[in-house]
């Protein structure tokens, strides 16, 4: 691999094809913030970032097919992958977490992706941030609880990211539904100018929400965690019957989980508005999401489903009965994007680049 001698990153393709002088067609990869400025400049409007920490699955991929969608014929789709040491608690999984780069490369050029930005800690952080981004109420719930500092971490590396690839548009999974309802609310609060897009959860075939943690589940571990899937599920056939219904029906199923074994310890079991995330009373009507967290064995699972408390509930892919689960090599989910216009850019004014 041949190494541009200004940027001393490795020169492995042609941004504004979406693939190298060889033909093949391989994103080409920033190591370093000047390579990334180098490789963004000559990247074709609109460009849309995909922010991951890298161990892609068939969950990222239904991300970037959206950011393609999004990106158009004429525009690029930018991809990050850091394992964000901000976002890591000093008993989670940081030294552990996968980090397989070739197979990350393959499966985005694979997709299309026109550059991939995976910098080094000391590149993305060259001394330890005095300041970062406060999440407020919002971050201090649910997975901010139980994970104190998580969000200030994740906000505090997006608006980075946000800053050195300055993307017209990001796209964000619904999985992790109360970052993306942080990330949207920080976009605005902060006239940062990016549309955000919101990907549907994907679930692997046996109905468990696809995460690059999965592969910490033993077999065992794995059949146990369906269990957050089968909760969802059951409160959704509940739901018509109001609140209390749809939330008894997700726990009876936690219940008879616990005593699994390898049993499925609760974090947390919520039903909520689907914008700030709010608990919603007993007699709340109408659309609303409920959030589920457990852990099996040592692994951390998080899964949501939307639910229309008191009437019909929409079909969900992999969650109710005779929906489908894996995505065709040619689909493309639809997206809940944000009110915000896409717009091609010009020069190094771009969306994003300003706040």
């Amino acid at each position: 691999m041949t190494v541009d001698p200004t940027t001393g990153d490795p020169a492995t393709g042609d941004p504004t094809t979406g693939g190298p002088a060889t033909g093949t067609a391989v994103p080409v990869l920033a190591r370093t913030r000047k390579g990334l400025a180098a490789a963004r400049a000559a990247l074709p409007a609109p460009v849309v970032l995909v922010p991951t920490m890298g161990a892609l699955h068939d969950g990222h991929r239904s991300l970037l097919r959206v950011a393609r969608e999004i990106a158009g014929p004429g525009g690029s789709v930018l991809v990050s992958i850091f394992v964000n040491p901000l976002q890591f608690g000093p008993l989670e999984d940081f030294d552990r977490y996968p980090r397989p780069l070739e197979q990350d490369l393959a499966l985005c050029a694979g997709e299309g992706v026109r550059v991939v930005f995976a910098p080094s800690r000391r590149e993305m952080y060259p001394a330890q941030p005095m300041v970062t981004v406060d999440p407020g109420e919002l971050g201090q719930r649910l997975e901010g609880k139980s994970r104190p500092g998580f969000f200030e971490g994740v906000l505090t590396v997006v608006l980075k990211l946000f800053q050195l690839t300055r993307p017209d548009a990001a796209v964000f999974g619904e999985k992790d539904a109360q970052q993306l309802a942080l990330i949207r609310r920080m976009t605005g609060d902060l006239d940062l100018g990016v549309c955000i897009a919101g990907a549907p959860l994907h679930r692997d075939p046996d109905g468990l929400a696809t995460s690059s943690r999965n592969v910490y589940l033993s077999a065992p571990e794995r059949t146990s965690a369906l269990a957050l899937s089968r909760a969802l599920a059951a409160a959704r056939a509940a739901a018509a019957g109001g609140t209390a219904d749809a939330l008894a029906a997700a726990r009876a199923v936690l219940a008879n989980a616990a005593s699994f074994d390898p049993a499925v310890r609760l974090d947390y079991l919520v039903l909520a508005e689907p914008d700030e995330l709010t608990e919603v009373g007993p007699d709340y009507k109408g659309p609303a999401v409920l959030l589920v967290a457990a852990r099996v064995g040592t692994t951390r699972l998080i899964d949501n489903a939307a639910v229309n408390v008191g009437g019909p509930q929409d079909p969900v892919p992999g969650l109710d009965a005779g929906t489908a689960t894996a995505v065709a090599p040619a689909a493309v989910a639809p997206a809940t994007v944000a009110p915000t216009t896409v717009a091609p850019t010009t020069g190094a004014g771009g969306a994003g680049g300003g706040a």
